[in-house]
């Protein structure tokens, strides 16, 4: 196929909404909102030399020794105790050859973490709207505030990052194609709900939550005294939809110590599919009815034995086997309209949509990651869609159409 009629089937698609990005957070997010008195403590970058220590049992690589005289130059973050090199994998878009080196801002793209720069970006890769994810100082819903010793410059910071991405990141030029998604203070339901509430009331009705919160030390969805419920309300009750994204338990999956690190990325779906239980098994969407969850960079292939399995237990919940599996109805009821798959490499889950539900499958290109697909990603999609054999109202829905709905972008302007 020539290059002009590759370009035409591609402008044939609908525009992206991609519905898993990141934004690296800029220098000066925290310095610019944090009360004077915590700006000492609070996040803040600093430009030293750094270098990539190799463990000679693994192989692995980590940057390290901040200040060593024979480094390169790397931004780093510190907060409290902490310090995190920013390193070329969480801000690779547009670059070939990534590994995990040391990099300064000056060094990634301006798309990363500049408004007008992605904005731009987008538009070469046939993108309208993105969700936008946080990247390396909170992670991917906000572990480290909690992991903090400062309780109250935690939540500061959970506001000041929400203020960031709601005002500014997501504000002016931004509205209706940079989709905020917003932090809460992990450590406490209630002023978890708060939060929801108050950023609900700025424009923001999506949040971030982590896949297996007992894995943070936190009460799991199947908490006796439902410690999770008044977060969930908040969620249900400002029509804020719950993203739950791989890594957010702050759990590799892998099967020994000893195991390849690219085999921790093959399993990766394992803690996904671990979360989708616990929503279905706790009774989640018995209690909230209005809730909906995105579970981004999961990949849906596996869906449908899941829930065959648990449809299978909750048939047998009268023996002992099955303790706990007190639904009225069969787990997979719930996940219409409720749960939301999201994709940027799974052509077998694609096949097998009707297993799915069509409806529940959504798009990511997860710039500016290394697995991203920018500026590739009018191209993937095209792939898969062929190669799947959808028809143009199933490309609609996967690329735009699921994701106005589960996001309600109707609320920012975007229309179908």
């Amino acid at each position: 196929m020539s290059s002009a009629t590759d370009e035409a089937a591609t402008s044939a698609l609908p525009l992206i909404i991609s519905v898993d990005d990141h934004v690296l957070e800029p220098p000066t997010l925290w310095t610019d909102r944090l009360p004077a008195a915590h700006l000492d403590h609070g996040p803040r970058v600093v430009r030293e030399r750094a270098e990539v220590v190799f463990d000679t049992t693994t192989g692995k690589g980590r940057i390290a020794n901040r200040g060593a005289a024979d480094g390169v130059w790397c931004d780093w973050w510190l907060y409290e105790d902490l310090e995190i090199a920013l390193n070329l994998q969480v801000a690779s878009a547009g670059i070939e050859n990534v590994d995990r080196r040391p990099v300064t801002y000056d060094d990634v793209r301006p798309g990363c973490w500049q408004q007008a720069a992605r904005l731009a970006d987008m538009d070469r890769n046939h993108v309208e709207a993105s969700v936008c994810f946080p990247n390396v100082v909170p992670r991917f819903c906000g572990q480290t505030f909690l992991e903090a010793k400062d309780r109250e410059l935690g939540l500061l910071c959970v506001r000041a990052y929400n203020d960031w991405i709601l005002e500014e990141w997501a504000g002016g030029a931004g509205r209706g194609r940079l989709i905020p998604v917003t932090l809460v203070p992990l450590w406490d339901a209630d002023l978890a709900a708060q939060e929801v509430r108050r950023c609900a009331a700025l424009g923001g009705h999506a949040v971030s939550f982590s896949e297996n919160p007992s894995e943070l030390g936190l009460p799991s969805l199947h908490d006796a005294d439902r410690y999770w419920d008044p977060f969930l309300q908040a969620c249900a009750e400002t029509e804020s939809i719950i993203n739950i994204h791989i890594g957010s338990s702050s759990k590799v999956p892998n099967t020994s110590s000893d195991a390849p690190q690219v085999l921790g990325a093959c399993l990766w779906f394992t803690n996904t599919a671990g979360a989708l239980a616990d929503l279905l098994v706790s009774g989640t969407f018995l209690r909230f009815p209005a809730l909906k969850v995105a579970l981004a960079e999961g990949q849906v292939g596996w869906i449908p034995y899941l829930l065959q399995r648990l449809d299978h237990v909750w048939r047998d919940r009268d023996s002992s086997s099955s303790i706990g599996m007190q639904l009225p109805e069969a787990p997979s009821s719930y996940v219409a309209g409720h749960v939301f798959g999201c994709i940027f490499d799974d052509a077998f889950g694609l096949a097998n949509r009707a297993a799915i539900g069509m409806d529940q499958i959504m798009f990511e290109t997860d710039y500016p990651h290394n697995d991203g697909t920018f500026p590739r990603s009018a191209e993937v999609a095209q792939a898969m869609c062929d190669g799947a054999g959808l028809d143009d109202d199933e490309r609609y829905r996967l690329l735009r159409g699921n994701a106005i709905a589960a996001f309600g972008l109707h609320r920012d302007g975007v229309s179908a």
